[in-house]
């Protein structure tokens, strides 16, 4: 074993929070290391978040052709009808990530930051011992450790399940065949985003969801919007239904034994999708020799300032028990580097906006009506359906509503809920009023573009609030 390499920072795991910290070190100067095992970048670029929207917009395209004549569009005839290419639609989402991959390569180089490719263990605090992909060891320490470790799909215990190698988010991404039947385990993103994906480049879906609801987070009105989406799209949706044993192998033929509200039933496909959660990275490297404990779900344990229980380590990312969304880990990264330079920055309170994106996109910030309700805060509402956007006319998606929660006793926004076509520019606009501590009178004194969707917040600001029934 080569002697030991010292670093002042040394990170494990290119991630989102991982490598900001490791390129804006290096370019202040410091000796920074990254050893990252298999995805430069982490998996955002990768295999998740943008990969994974590359591909949803594919699908927008197609399901938009399909619908040519609706804007007075000619494509074709009856008889040659639109069809999908999956090949190209891989070569499409390929040709980015390696763009991608090569953008994250230039700015190693250009940061000055080491990167380095192997799977990193433990052996004693801030040491480690790395296997190099392309062969040999190396034995580093750093003065200074950050973890950002990610997370994994995870494949529940079920009978049959593993040996049918179903697909995970990652494997569907390579796809260059539509399938014929796609069985999804799972009501959550990854199942939902890729079930109105697949089903648009013609594959027939079914969802099977052990909850009562599609989005079980979500307020019972967003799930129900949700699934009337799916209805519409012609997808085959199951709920409060359990699996009990998974036969056959995924891409060939796979049969699902379920147990739901009518009984037990068999649902036979082509292919597995299973989007049912995500496992942390934590295990078989050691961190119990680093002195890193971990909770009681796998997640390294972390203060609100994101440190370990062994000095000089820090944890960033989704392995920390950060919200799962790549704009998080980024601002991991801001709470760590702000405290090494002197800051006094830390993980509480912050608002965290998501969206899931299917089409049209459900976005929010902020509480919903579920979380008001556990957390014992009072709260009234504006409401608004999509339809009375007059932007919503010229697309034309009428389909969904917006929401807004305002507390009771003042006219602070506790929270905004949006289901419709642009949602996401739409909450942005409100996640900033938030920011600002603004009432939601000081927003409905705006004057908002015609016709953009941003205008509906002057028609869902006109009213009162009113107490939620």
């Amino acid at each position: 074993m080569p002697g030991d390499e010292n670093y002042e920072y040394l990170v494990i795991g290119s991630g989102e929070a991982g490598k900001y910290l490791a390129w804006t070190m290096a370019q202040s100067g410091h000796r920074a290391a990254v050893v990252e095992r298999k995805l430069i970048g982490g998996s955002c670029p990768n295999v998740a978040c943008l990969p994974s929207k590359n591909v949803i917009y594919s699908a927008k395209v197609g399901s938009l052709a399909r619908r040519a004549a609706e804007f007075g569009v000619e494509l074709g005839s009856e008889a040659a009808p639109v069809a999908t290419n999956m090949q190209g639609v891989w070569h499409r989402k390929q040709a980015m990530v390696d763009g991608l991959v090569q953008m994250h390569l230039d700015r190693y180089r250009a940061s000055g930051a080491e990167l380095i490719m192997g799977e990193a263990r433990f052996t004693a605090e801030r040491t480690v011992d790395v296997r190099l992909n392309d062969g040999g060891t190396r034995r580093m320490s750093g003065d200074r450790v950050f973890l950002d470790l990610g997370t994994r799909a995870t494949i529940p215990e079920l009978p049959g399940l593993a040996a049918a190698r179903p697909m995970t988010h990652v494997e569907v991404l390579d796809l260059k065949r539509v399938p014929d039947h796609l069985i999804v385990l799972g009501g959550g993103y990854v199942g939902l985003e890729f079930s109105q994906a697949m089903r648009r480049f013609g594959a027939k879906v079914t969802v099977i969801e052990r909850g009562r609801q599609l989005a079980s987070a979500e307020d019972p009105d967003v799930g129900e919007a949700i699934l009337d989406l799916f209805h519409d799209e012609g997808i085959e949706v199951l709920l409060q239904t359990h699996v009990r044993e998974v036969e056959g192998h995924s891409g060939s033929a796979v049969r699902v034994t379920v147990q739901g509200p009518d009984g037990e039933g068999v649902v036979g496909g082509t292919d597995l999708l299973v989007g049912v959660g995500r496992t942390p990275n934590t295990a078989g490297i050691g961190l119990d020799l680093a002195g890193v404990q971990l909770t009681e779900r796998g997640y390294v344990q972390v203060d609100d300032r994101l440190a370990t229980t062994a000095p000089n380590v820090w944890a960033m990312g989704e392995c920390a028990g950060s919200p799962h969304f790549t704009h998080v880990a980024f601002d991991d990264f801001r709470v760590v580097h702000d405290n090494l330079n002197g800051g006094n920055r830390t993980t509480r309170d912050r608002l965290v906006p998501f969206c899931l994106f299917l089409d049209p996109e459900l976005c929010r910030v902020g509480h919903n009506e579920i979380e008001a309700r556990r957390r014992g805060i009072d709260y009234r509402l504006l409401t608004l359906p999509m339809a009375a956007v007059l932007r919503t006319r010229t697309v034309p998606e009428r389909r969904g509503f917006m929401k807004m929660l305002v507390a009771a006793q003042s006219d602070d926004i506790l929270g905004f809920v949006v289901f419709g076509t642009e949602a996401s520019e739409l909450m942005i606009a409100v996640q900033t009023a938030m920011i600002g501590h603004q009432p939601y009178t000081r927003l409905s004194e705006g004057i908002f573009t015609h016709p953009t969707v941003g205008e509906g917040l002057t028609f869902l600001l006109a009213k009162e609030p009113t107490a939620p029934t």
